[in-house]
């Protein structure tokens, strides 16, 4: 009964840093301001193709 306890602790604690691990390695000064998320700030916008679901 203690060996499946502690199974169950040690998937807790893995689960646990990989959670803490997702959050906190994002951006180093967070998140994108406004002006930069629809495109009009400094950086150029995604080169991307564009396709045509028309295209038929």
């Amino acid at each position: 009964m203690t060996l499946i306890l502690l199974e169950a602790l040690g998937a807790l604690l893995v689960l646990l840093g990989i959670v803490w691990w997702t959050m906190f390695s994002g951006r180093k000064n967070g998140e994108l301001a406004e002006e930069q998320k629809d495109g009009s700030g400094d950086t150029p916008p995604s080169a991307a193709p564009k396709h045509d679901t028309n295209d038929r």
